[in-house]
């Protein structure tokens, strides 16, 4: 069983039909039991920052995030899912992420030709072995719709690379900390592959 965190955040809805379509039980949820009873986590999320975390705290969920990481169940956050698991954003400076990863979240700078927010397809730059990417080919292209992107503090994490004006840790991985700043439910054939490594770890 795969619990998707519903915390008002959006996006949650074609994430739970991409998992479907591979084959996984999902549980769309705010309880802190059913979460906490999954095999796997997901946090997705779009929307700003500071909104998001106002909803995970109401919700009393950065406990129970903390608890699933605590307890070694694999999670997955998407996009601002990502976002989410750093410190804090340049998006809504004063505002406390969760902390569970280290590293800078902070606008893509403007650059002729290059649109604010990034949206569409990319080709990922693989790197150190990650669990999410097994049996996908380099330079694989997924989709991403964002204007705020990661900067992680520690080179081991970063499993994906993308290039739009900047260079974007595009995918991390720590322990069973897994994320994606792009959306792999809206990646075709290579984010479904993606959503099937993850459910198999």
């Amino acid at each position: 069983m795969i619990a998707i965190i519903d915390y008002d955040a959006g996006n949650i809805r074609s994430v739970e039909k991409a998992l479907a379509y591979i084959g996984e039980e999902t549980i769309l949820t705010r309880d802190a039991g059913e979460i906490l009873a999954a095999d796997h986590v997901i946090l997705p999320g779009v929307g700003s920052f500071g909104t998001a975390m106002d909803q995970i705290k109401k919700f009393e969920l950065d406990k129970v995030i903390d608890e699933v990481v605590h307890k070694q169940t694999p999670f997955l956050g998407i996009c601002l899912g990502l976002q989410l698991l750093f410190e804090g954003s340049d998006e809504s400076a004063g505002v406390e992420g969760l902390g569970l990863l280290q590293g800078e979240i902070t606008r893509i700078p403007e650059g002729e030709g290059f649109k604010i927010p990034h949206i569409g397809w990319n080709s990922l730059e693989l790197l150190h072995d990650g669990r999410l990417f097994q049996n996908l080919d380099a330079q694989s292209y997924v989709y991403f719709v964002h204007s705020y992107y990661l900067k992680a503090k520690e080179e081991s994490i970063v499993k994906a690379r993308t290039n739009y004006h900047v260079q974007i840790d595009a995918s991390v991985e720590q322990g069973n900390i897994f994320a994606c700043q792009f959306h792999p439910e809206k990646s075709s054939s290579v984010g479904l592959q993606i959503l099937k490594n993850f459910a198999n770890i």
